[in-house]
């Protein structure tokens, strides 16, 4: 199955990259023009629709100062705009607009421009007051996110297990506290989710959480829809009776919503494909839960001390590869729809998380594969039990000797896994206190096996042994890869990511200059991208741009995109807009309007579909 995982993904490699994140087409003003007269609105458009928060736009003028605008709005009713109108009189300078807004998929995006008006700035102003992210809200929204995938996980994979693996009912009362706990779990990472919800959005603290306009805008947004439609199921499933036709009536539709309160509001929900990538995904988290939250059931089940028919987990082995051909099938559209192309599987973020995600699975099924053998091995034990129970009827005169003559016979159960009937079979006694009259005699001379006695001893307690560790094996696994995918959920599809190396400039470098080479690979391709920044200062820059091949000389490419990203400021990206000159690729002026080390992103693309992406810090003196 990771074979063809593999081969799916080559030859759907070629098609048109995929991008589940709103990215910035168009601004009005462009980025860097100089106007005559001052604009009266800024208009941003997207690839898809926004979510707009009050502070969308934050707009400097060149002494670094904050300036009083409108409320953000659509353009023309328009989903994939955002407009906020400025003040009616703007001096000369270079001004700076730093916005942001939320994608459709429920992440948040952000970035910056420059205008000026009349002239450029020689320099412009650090502003005084751009927030920066804070870890902490960050982090707790992470966590969150992971204890709701674990929550669901155990609730629905509990439900599944009583339903289709059917263990004793003395085992029900523990499943159900399994189940409770899955609830329980969800209920406070859903809440959580719903609080933080609005300060993960605008980049604020935690203590943000608490305030009531905040979680009233929230409840406005399709992501907090879906967080309350989801406090609203659970509610509804605490309200279930525990009759077995409502359970299975009812069951299922609730689990099909509650996956769909994920779907809809993150990758999923946008960019190409929507309905047939909403049920994939639906698919692919129930079969996620319904795997991890049996092995969690069973991984309960198969204690030392707990009976458990040999049963059990062979109809959980014919479920489990249930689940893990609809992960496959899930997991090669999913994988297709966020790479896009067979370069972005090592040269993007998502890609390397996917790998890792592989690693997991192919580990996962490994030792799922051993489960498997060990629970088959533990079946076909029981089934040989049960046969020699079942027709072990001892002669009259062999009765009398293997028993007292006031025992009281027994009826003999199904076989089941526990170390107390294991070790009384060692001990040679039965369930119901009779010892066998004389030790074991060669087969041809034995009579028929006195009740209880099981053959091969210590065989089934070895393979159910066996069976559990192979089991805690496989959930440990199967927790990392919910970890993976969690994070991969995060995780920008398509983008690349920043290899954190500086460049020196070379020998012969312009002074006054900042110059960075960015070597690249792509489809076979390889070379050597050469930026120079003149002067290197915050301002304007202008940006040369020429392209190495592999042997050293000059080369051509069809097209080269460099923007610039200040993290520390959160403004960018700054599209240099370079464009070909004969041989060279070049913009007259950028603003650079911070001093810092900035992140500059170049892009390379080598044919139609094939392009890759590298990035490299670059420091901009004041």
């Amino acid at each position: 199955m990771l074979l063809g995982t593999l081969l799916v993904l080559f030859l759907l490699g070629g098609a048109a990259p995929a991008s589940a994140h709103a990215a910035l087409r168009a601004t009005d003003p462009a980025d860097g023009t100089v106007l005559r007269t001052a604009p009266r609105a800024l208009t941003l458009t997207f690839t898809e629709s926004v979510g707009l928060l009050d502070g969308s736009f934050r707009v400097y003028d060149p002494d670094g100062h904050r300036l009083r605008t409108g409320p953000p709005g659509h353009a023309d009713g328009r989903a994939d705009t955002a407009r906020v109108t400025l003040p009616a009189t703007l001096g000369r300078g270079t001004y700076t607009v730093a916005w942001r807004v939320v994608s459709a998929d429920s992440h948040p995006v952000s970035g910056a421009f420059t205008f000026s008006v009349g002239a450029p700035s020689p320099a412009v102003a650090a502003p005084a007051t751009a927030p920066a992210e804070d870890p902490a809200t960050g982090t707790l929204f992470d966590l969150a996110r992971y204890t709701a995938y674990g929550g669901a996980a155990l609730l629905i994979g509990t439900a599944v297990f009583l339903a289709v693996c059917r263990p004793p009912d003395t085992a029900e009362p523990v499943l159900r506290r399994v189940a409770r706990t899955g609830w329980w779990l969800l209920l406070a990472a859903t809440t959580a989710l719903l609080l933080l919800r609005a300060p993960y959005e605008t980049g604020e603290g935690p203590s943000a959480a608490l305030d009531p306009g905040g979680l009233a805008r929230t409840l406005t947004t399709r992501p907090g829809q879906a967080l309350a439609a989801r406090l609203a199921l659970l509610g509804a499933v605490a309200l279930l009776p525990r009759r077995p036709r409502a359970l299975r009536t009812a069951g299922p539709v609730l689990a099909v919503a509650l996956a769909l309160t994920w779907a809809s509001a993150e990758h999923a929900s946008a960019g190409p494909q929507v309905p047939v990538a909403m049920a994939s995904a639906v698919l692919h988290l129930l079969a996620m839960a319904v795997w991890l939250g049996g092995l969690v059931c069973l991984l309960t089940l198969l204690h030392p001390a707990r009976p458990i028919p040999a049963v059990v987990p062979a109809r959980f082995s014919r479920l489990a590869l249930a689940c893990v051909a609809v992960l496959a099938v899930t997991g090669v559209y999913q994988s297709w729809r966020g790479l896009g192309s067979w370069p972005a599987l090592t040269g993007t973020a998502y890609g390397r998380i996917l790998l890792a995600k592989l690693a997991a699975v192919a580990l996962l099924l490994t030792v799922a594969a051993l489960s498997r053998g060990w629970t088959a091995r533990l079946a076909s034990s029981a089934d040989a039990v049960a046969a020699e129970t079942r027709g072990s009827v001892a002669p009259e005169e062999h009765q009398e000797r293997a028993a007292p003559a006031d025992a009281v016979p027994e009826e003999h159960p199904e076989p089941e896994l526990t170390a107390a009937g294991s070790r009384a079979r060692r001990e040679g006694d039965a369930p119901g206190g009779a010892r066998p009259a004389r030790p074991a005699e060669p087969a041809a001379h034995r009579g028929p096996t006195p009740p209880g006695a099981a053959p091969a001893q210590g065989r089934r307690p070895a393979a159910a042994t066996a069976l559990r560790r192979s089991v805690v094996a496989e959930t440990l696994i199967g927790v990392l890869v919910l970890v993976i995918t969690t994070v991969l959920t995060t995780t920008l599809p398509g983008r690349a990511e920043a290899e954190a190396a500086a460049t020196t400039a070379p020998a012969g470098a312009l002074p006054g200059a900042s110059v960075t080479r960015v070597p690249f690979a792509v489809a076979g391709a390889r070379g050597t991208v050469q930026v120079t920044l003149t002067p290197g200062r915050t301002g304007d820059n202008a940006v040369e741009a020429v392209v190495y091949g592999p042997d050293g000389g000059f080369a051509t490419v069809p097209e080269l995109r460099v923007s610039f990203t200040l993290p520390d400021r959160q403004l960018g990206p700054l599209d240099a807009r370079v464009t070909d000159r004969g041989g060279y690729w070049a913009a007259d002026a950028v603003t650079l309007p911070l001093p810092g080390t900035w992140t500059m992103k170049v892009t390379v693309r080598v044919s139609e579909v094939d392009q890759v992406s590298v990035t490299r810090p670059v420091r901009i003196a004041p």
